[in-house]
């Protein structure tokens, strides 16, 4: 038998939709938000050489680092050095460095956990102190770096490096502040949308160098077609791992309260089979990507002895090389236990068990709950980081095979998928709470007309 919710939700349609008239102003208004990012993201910081930066950028070889990722997170702003070049990666630093620091340093453990509301939002308030921090000195790093380059800037000096950095922080915050704006009165989380906005805007230039190629004759119309069939098996694949999960049967034991019995409810504590997300992709490609970028900017520079063996180490940290793959396996696996470590802490999750009256049958409350929740998080850590390292590594091996020029990274392949199942689910709980809404309006209108008419008992 179908609850409720369930036969709402199968009930929703084309006519539901377009009912429901809150959802259509918080659609607009984050098509609205996202339209003005992309905007921003053609205006180009003052002084800067436009042609000039963009043959710097791309250069013959390909290879440019960390800044390839920033430039597809960014739609393409890096590479035109549009005020939003930064875009909200500052911002992604700082909430994973809260967060960490949450989970390690006392007084911030504290307000996580029993803080909360006003809690949160002080940890939300040193995210934001601590984007502005981390905005300026990446700005100022890229000021500095673009002054040292002839040729790219129009009249390097002091005043250029200040106003990058004023540019560039300046459009960092105007995203954070935006993307507080599209989650509060949007759809979806802001933050995130803006991502893959950026990724998605450069999507559609990949798919025409794949046909350009397949229409030059480098490429054969049966690997276009195979390269389609498993862009679409991967996401299927994602949209799968991403909504599997472990349920645990949680059993709360009944009581006698007066003269009746509560209690004796059961429920589920579901445990995702990736628990870490994207974040694992994103650092280990981002500490890989750190050589190439520092070669990148010392290309013209003469370097000491012991620096010898950059340029090295860095023809070896590029997509589709050996070294690189298996690196970047290992750094996944790693950082999918270490921040799957930080975000659930199975005795935390015991001990609150134990407080509310809650075991899982079979197991004693205390700490055989807590090794058997850490004995069945460390087998889901192991397959979610083969997931992850498998969707990672299959464009790894496409950039082996067939060239960097047809990179789309792994990592933004998670993201596109999450964000879109993510926001999904927003626009179907908008669209189940109009139902409710209406149910309630016409029963209070039911109950009106029979209070009206009928006679009262006494």
């Amino acid at each position: 038998m179908a609850s409720a919710a369930e036969q709402l939700a199968a009930n929703m349609n084309i006519g539901s939709f377009a009912k429901a008239t809150e959802l259509h102003k918080r659609l607009l208004f984050t098509l609205g938000a996202l339209l003005v990012y992309r905007i921003g993201t053609y205006v180009p910081i003052p002084g800067i050489n436009g042609e000039a930066f963009l043959a710097f950028f791309q250069n013959p070889d390909g290879q440019r680092g960390i800044l390839d990722m920033f430039n597809m997170f960014s739609g393409g702003a890096v590479e035109r050095m549009a005020v939003f070049a930064l875009n909200v990666m500052p911002y992604i630093s700082a909430s994973i460095i809260v967060q960490l620091m949450g989970a390690v340093y006392p007084p911030w453990e504290k307000l996580k956990k029993e803080g909360g509301e006003s809690g949160r939002k002080q940890l939300n308030q040193y995210t934001r102190y601590l984007t502005v921090f981390l905005a300026l000195a990446q700005s100022f790093g890229i000021a500095v770096g673009l002054n040292a380059q002839p040729g790219l800037i129009d009249q390097p000096g002091l005043f250029f490096i200040i106003s990058t950095v004023t540019v560039l922080t300046g459009g960092t915050m105007f995203l954070m502040w935006l993307g507080e704006q599209v989650t509060a009165r949007g759809v979806g989380n802001g933050i995130s949308l803006i991502i893959f906005a950026g990724i998605v805007a450069v999507l559609p230039s990949t798919v025409a160098r794949m046909l350009g190629l397949a229409q030059q004759g480098q490429m054969s119309a049966f690997t276009l077609f195979g390269i389609a069939i498993m862009a679409v098996a991967v996401i299927v694949f994602i949209v799968f791992m991403e909504r599997a999960q472990r349920r645990l049967l949680i059993q709360y034991p009944k009581r006698q309260e007066g003269n009746r019995m509560t209690g004796g409810e059961r429920s589920f504590l579901p445990l995702k089979v990736n628990t870490a997300g994207v974040i694992p992709a994103i650092f280990a490609s981002s500490l890989l990507m750190l050589p190439t970028t520092v070669a990148q900017f010392t290309a013209n520079a003469n370097l000491p002895d012991w620096m010898s063996w950059l340029p090295l180490v860095t023809a070896q940290l590029t997509h589709g090389q050996p070294v690189f793959m298996i690196l970047y396996a290992v750094l996944i696996v790693f950082f999918c236990f270490f921040y799957t470590s930080i975000t659930f802490n199975p005795e935390d999750t015991a001990e609150n068990l134990r407080k509310y009256g809650g075991f899982l049958p079979g197991i004693r409350p205390g700490k055989r709950t807590a090794e058997y929740l850490d004995y069945v998080l460390t087998r889901l850590t192991v397959i979610g980081a083969a997931y992850i390292t498998a969707v990672c590594l299959l464009p790894e091996f496409l950039v082996s095979s067939l060239g960097n020029s047809l990179y789309f990274g792994g990592t933004s392949i998670l993201i596109v998928v999450s964000v879109t199942m993510d926001t999904v689910a927003q626009i179907q709980s908008h669209l189940l709470a109009h139902q409710y809404e209406g149910l309630i309006k016409k029963a209070k209108l039911r109950g009106r007309g029979r209070g009206g008419s009928a006679p009262v008992r006494r």
